[in-house]
């Protein structure tokens, strides 16, 4: 584990209850927002790290 989170993989769900928005707005505005995606087959993932910069970036 990093000082900016973990590897851990979220999905678009997990992403969206912690951001209190919909599951289908993250998946419309991950790229405008800057996140960083993996795709895991067809599903989309994001790293746990990823989303804890982000929110310190915008709103930290």
């Amino acid at each position: 584990m990093t000082a900016a989170g973990s590897n851990r993989l979220l999905t678009p769900e997990e992403v969206a209850a912690w951001l209190k928005v919909s599951e289908t707005t993250v998946k419309n505005k991950y790229r405008a927002w800057g996140l960083k995606a993996q795709k895991v087959g067809r599903l989309l993932r994001f790293r746990e790290r990823d989303i804890i910069a982000y929110l310190d970036d915008n709103y930290g």
